[in-house]
């Protein structure tokens, strides 16, 4: 089916909420698969770490905050105080890399640099770490992305994504007060979504309920197919080969209004590692469920 909802991503691969809100965009892409035609924009929360100093950060209270997010909304965390404080400019450059050097591929470096950040030692200014991480992703040349992080034409992008996602000013996301102005402008927060069709926008600013999403997209277009909650974990698995945490796949079982079942979805995910269906990888506390071979 050709794509009939544009659907624009602000996020930032520092940002707690955008990575909490992982399940929520799941399902979206379950739901709704080709019919929504994705945009990422980052936001580059900030540019050097001595920002985050300013502010009164610690690796400590960052941590201890992460245990917060891990405790209501289910994603894994590995919350121990990292070396220090760092900005998040260098990941949103690398992401940026990635769309120029294989348009795409930007989605999968996004998901890989959140997982690393929140659940291991990764420092998202630190061009090593990233290489690391993104030596791990299929398709991705690790190499290449990191000795582009300055080329002029990353750069370029990168600055006009940073610019986009400081229009909030004057807009739905700014009435419901889930913008920010910690660099100036105001700016959309992570994970603000944008859903446009024939143009008329809706906006998601922000942190956003699956059930928020999902009215934005049917008033949008009522007309498009919509795909239910599948009975088992391996429809899933195969939709999603690059691995789902166990929050992902409850939220994916769901069936209407429902509030997700954590604990039956892992007794599924753990069924199906021992049928042979999936694998089971440690990751922050939880783990990565995969299609086995």
């Amino acid at each position: 089916m050709p794509a009939r909802i544009d659907a624009t991503l602000y996020t930032d691969p520092g940002c707690p909420w955008a990575y909490s809100a992982l399940p929520a965009l799941r399902v979206l892409e379950w739901r709704y698969d080709a019919s929504l035609r994705w945009r990422l924009v980052v936001i580059g929360l900030a540019e050097t770490s001595d920002q985050y100093v300013a502010r009164g950060y610690t690796t400590a209270d960052r941590a201890v905050g992460w245990t917060d997010f891990r405790d209501r909304f289910g994603m894994p965390f590995a919350p121990a105080p990292k070396a220090r404080v760092s900005a998040t400019a260098r990941a949103c450059r690398a992401i940026v890399a990635a769309r120029i050097l294989a348009p795409g591929s930007e989605w999968a470096v996004l998901r890989a640099l959140q997982l690393a950040n929140f659940t291991s030692p990764l420092l998202l200014d630190d061009d090593d770490g990233l290489r690391g991480v993104l030596a791990g992703v299929p398709g991705v040349d690790a190499g290449a992305v990191v000795a582009r992080l300055d080329a002029p034409d990353v750069s370029e992008a990168y600055e006009r994504d940073r610019a986009e996602a400081r229009t909030a000013a004057g807009s739905p996301t700014e009435l419901q007060g889930k913008t920010a102005t910690t660099d100036g402008p105001v700016r959309y927060t992570a994970p603000s979504v944008v859903f446009t069709r024939d143009g008329r926008s809706l906006e998601a600013g922000g942190w956003q309920t699956i059930e928020a999403y999902d009215v934005l997209v049917a008033n949008l277009a009522p007309d498009i197919d919509r795909r239910d909650a599948p009975d088992g974990v391996a429809p899933l698995l195969e939709r999603f080969p690059e691995g789902l945490t166990t929050q992902e796949v409850a939220a994916l079982l769901v069936r209407g209004n429902d509030a997700p079942d954590r604990e039956a979805a892992e007794r599924l995910l753990v069924r199906a590692v021992g049928d042979g269906i999936a694998t089971r990888a440690p990751l922050g506390g939880d783990a990565l469920w995969r299609p086995a071979g």
